[in-house]
């Protein structure tokens, strides 16, 4: 059985990360969407081990010491972080993984991790994000200006990675996705083990 491939999806807030990843989760089957580690409470809407894998504190910062987090980070009073043994376990079953993940955790584990595909996700133009976050009615105006900066300083971290894709029609970013995980379970290091018995 082949390995599953590591995919890092990065891109600001408002690009349309969640519905390109709900898009490509339906497109290919044979994908799993990693689910992160978070000491913050768990919302009424929320599902244990399906949206977050909520934990104490305590907890958490064992899972520091023990190495058992491939990235983390603190963000408004509570950490997030991807657990590895679920990613590992996942990958040596032949699935591929797919992290929803912002620019610090992602060249996290760009370092551990340098197979692992890296995808940045940008707007068609800056207007167009910001008619997204504005459109989206439920953030004030304040926090929209934050996202916009924030966004800035993530488009120029875009270098750090392999792929740029442009979030216009989402069919188009699925099928461009779709592209590279092709070409990329192609590569020699993928499927040298097929030449094995001829060699």
């Amino acid at each position: 059985m082949n390995q599953g491939q590591l995919i890092v999806l990065s891109g600001p807030s408002g690009v349309g990360k969640s519905t390109v990843v709900k898009a490509l989760l339906q497109y290919k089957p044979k994908i799993q969407f990693s689910v992160s580690a978070t000491t913050r409470p768990k919302r009424p809407d929320e599902e244990e081990g399906k949206s977050y894998f909520f934990v104490t504190r305590e907890k958490f910062e064992e899972m520091l010491q023990e190495d058992a987090l491939l990235e983390h980070a603190e963000y408004a009073g509570n950490y997030y972080g991807t657990p590895v043994a679920p990613l590992d376990k996942a990958l040596a079953e032949g699935y591929d993984v797919l992290l929803d993940i912002e620019p610090q955790g992602a060249l996290q584990i760009k370092a551990k991790r340098p197979d692992a595909i890296m995808i940045f996700l940008a707007a068609p133009s800056w207007q167009e994000l910001r008619r997204r976050l504005t459109g989206r009615g439920d953030t004030p105006p304040d926090k929209i200006e934050l996202r916009l900066q924030q966004a800035r300083w993530e488009y120029t971290q875009a270098t750090e990675y392999e792929y740029i894709l442009i979030s216009d029609e989402v069919e188009h970013v699925v099928k461009e996705l779709l592209a590279i995980l092709t070409a990329e379970s192609c590569k020699v290091k993928n499927r040298i083990s097929l030449l094995k018995e001829e060699l």
